[in-house]
């Protein structure tokens, strides 16, 4: 268990060029110069490769998908470090999961999937209400118990990351992974729909297992700052969300997202296109463009920090661990 009065990870390499901020050299003779950004505020922490972003592309379902990704991908020259999928593990054949594996492992990406099943798609009436109830959270023993199932029968076939929507069932793959019954390698993303807002519910989430967080992309910069100052743990971001994460589209922030909330995803969502969850063969031509466009809107974001000067200190292609990170002492055995 590390301490966070501990020294951070390695320090990235310096880069040939210091970033800018966005007309920066237009603005200053007019008198509307930016503030210079505030040294306290850039975060002390980066992934155990020294860099300080990696990529993510979501919501790719299926062998299909990840193939279109992949093809978009090389004619875009858009690296790649983890794929995402939402609609669940149960949703997928032993078969698909394989070909997601093995097509994944050619190009040196992570590939993550959602446990299921969750409260939305559930007979539960109150995620349907104004209020939302619990969301995405497993509902009963037989939905954890679901989420466990699929932990476990992912991981039988390859799959070394796994996406969770509830903390009990954080808790219990955690106490999995440290018993052996998962893949020590295992890692654990948290899902958006119950993302942290706060530093300390950050900090929790770190503690019972969580390996990156996917924090809401309406949190401010310097609500990342906050959250840097409690913990180290990977963040995940939505740079464009969904629309039912928002649509909010942040894409001049990535460098400041970085610098602030490094180690971090970035993560190249698609807002104003329909849900695909929990995804079929009736929404493939859906999957397909969406999937495109999600790699080039990640191209647009690299453009982006290109020009500014802020392309540097991305983890090299294959990197997936984040490093060492806090957590609760696991008990033995239950009561």
């Amino acid at each position: 268990m590390t301490d966070l009065s501990a020294p951070p990870s390695p320090a990235p390499p310096a880069t040939t060029r210091a970033p800018r901020l966005p007309a920066a050299s237009a603005l200053a003779p007019l008198g509307h110069a930016a503030p210079a950004d505030d040294p306290a505020d850039t975060s002390p922490y980066a992934f155990p490769d020294g860099g300080t972003w990696r990529t993510e592309i979501p919501s790719v379902e299926g062998p299909e998908a990840l193939a279109t990704v992949f093809k978009e991908a090389g004619r875009l020259d858009v690296p790649i470090h983890r794929i995402s999928q939402g609609s669940g593990i149960w949703m997928l054949t032993d078969t698909e999961i394989t070909e997601m594996v093995e097509c994944c492992a050619a190009q040196d990406t992570e590939l993550c999937l959602f446990t299921g099943p969750r409260g939305t798609w559930d007979i539960g009436g109150a995620t349907r209400s104004d209020s939302g109830g619990a969301g995405l959270r497993a509902r009963g023993q037989e939905a954890v118990a679901g989420c466990v199932e699929d932990a476990l029968r992912a991981t039988a076939l390859g799959v070394r990351c796994l996406l969770v929507a509830d903390e009990g069932v954080l808790w219990l793959l955690h106490r999995l992974r440290m018993n052996g019954t998962l893949p020590a390698d295992t890692t654990f993303k948290v899902s958006a729909l119950i993302g942290p807002v706060n530093p300390a519910t950050y900090e929790l989430y770190e503690r019972i297992g969580a390996d990156s967080l996917n924090i809401p992309s309406d949190l401010t910069l310097a609500h990342l700052t906050q959250i840097r100052r409690v913990s180290r743990a990977p963040m995940d971001f939505y740079v464009e969300a969904p629309d039912d994460l928002g649509g909010y589209v942040r894409m001049y922030d990535a460098a400041q997202l970085i610098r602030r909330g490094a180690p971090l995803y970035l993560k190249f969502g698609l807002s104003r296109s329909p849900g695909l969850y929990p995804y079929g063969a009736q929404l493939r031509d859906t999957a397909l463009s969406t999937a495109r466009e999600r790699v080039r809107r990640g191209r647009l974001v690299l453009d982006l920090l290109a020009r500014l000067g802020a392309d540097g200190r991305m983890s090299p292609p294959g990197a997936r661990l984040p490093g060492e990170l806090r957590r609760f002492p696991v008990p033995e055995r239950s009561n």
